[in-house]
């Protein structure tokens, strides 16, 4: 048997063991897709699949069952709701959290694209870290892009990799841009399911700073220990980032003993602090400090 024989059989067994976990949610005359996450009923999608439609949508399994789905809860900043349905013993996908996802990986986009259900497209990982318009004045950010095929419908639906893992949620394509798709990565979906099926809702605390993930110099990189870190652009006025005399060009590595890669891993802490005050682990024009800071909460609508 010729490798590409071989490749072309792991692909077919890959497809065919994460399929019956992803589903059609229907909301009147439109349709996105989901994922099983637990075996007990819950599914990830997308806010925008279920924004401002009835609390009560459908879920159609891979065998054509279709179920009523409740709205657990939804989170607009990142794009991501929750559902459940009134069902045990689902076949289930988990959300990988190990950030090996890599530029150059081959990945695999499933979901319901126009209506032709559980289509498959094949494609690589373009970019990681990718930014995009978000509602209000939050960006999207930390997504993944990808040249696999993501078309309308197939929202909410898994990118997965070579090893049969979820390595983000299917959320946007560019109109009229060949090879421009875009995905929530699993690490992000994984901490924001969780939170939503706990409380309903996401209330994330604010700082007032405009900040990236950014790679580090090998030199830096070799000083603070780690490979990325979080470089504040702006703070805003009377904010609890001004008050606690966070400064632009700051790079943020840590917050409450959690490493800090990308503006997604200080949100997680922000979120999980509710409120508390949060020790941040920076470096300054070379130096090491350590800063306290109070977050401002502001609930945002769920």
């Amino acid at each position: 048997m010729s490798r590409l024989s071989e490749f072309s059989d792991e692909l077919e067994n890959l497809v065919a063991a994460a399929a019956p976990s992803v589903v059609a949610v229907e909301h009147g005359r439109g349709q996105g897709s989901g994922i099983i996450v637990s075996g007990d009923g819950y599914v990830i999608t997308n806010a925008h699949v279920v924004e401002g439609r009835e609390k009560m949508l459908s879920v159609r399994l891979a065998g054509g069952e279709e179920l009523s789905a409740e709205v657990v809860g939804e989170d607009r900043s990142s794009d991501l709701a929750v559902l459940r349905v009134a069902a045990h013993g689902l076949a289930s996908l988990a959300l990988d959290e190990s950030r090996r996802l890599r530029v150059g990986q081959l990945v695999l986009a499933i979901g319901n694209p126009l209506r032709f259900e559980r289509s498959v497209s094949l494609g690589v990982v373009s970019a990681i870290d990718r930014s995009l318009p978000g509602p209000g004045r939050r960006p999207f950010e930390g997504l993944v892009q990808t040249d696999a095929a993501i078309n309308p419908g197939n929202s909410g639906g898994p990118l997965l990799d070579a090893h049969g893992a979820v390595v983000g949620i299917n959320t946007a394509v560019i109109p009229r841009a060949n090879g421009l798709g875009f995905a929530i990565p699993a690490h992000t979906a994984a901490w924001v399911a969780a939170v939503l099926i706990r409380d309903g809702q996401i209330e994330r605390p604010l700082l007032g700073i405009a900040a990236q993930g950014v790679d580090l110099t090998p030199k830096v990189a070799g000083e603070v220990g780690q490979q990325r870190a979080v470089r504040v652009h702006a703070v805003a006025a009377d904010s609890p980032a001004s008050a606690a005399q966070l400064k632009p060009a700051d790079l943020l590595l840590g917050a409450n003993q959690t490493a800090l890669y990308s503006v997604d891993d200080l949100q997680r802490v922000l979120v999980l602090s509710r409120g508390a005050d949060v020790a941040l682990r920076i470096v300054r024009d070379g130096q090491p400090l350590l800063v306290s800071i109070k977050p401002e909460l502001k609930r945002k609508a769920a």
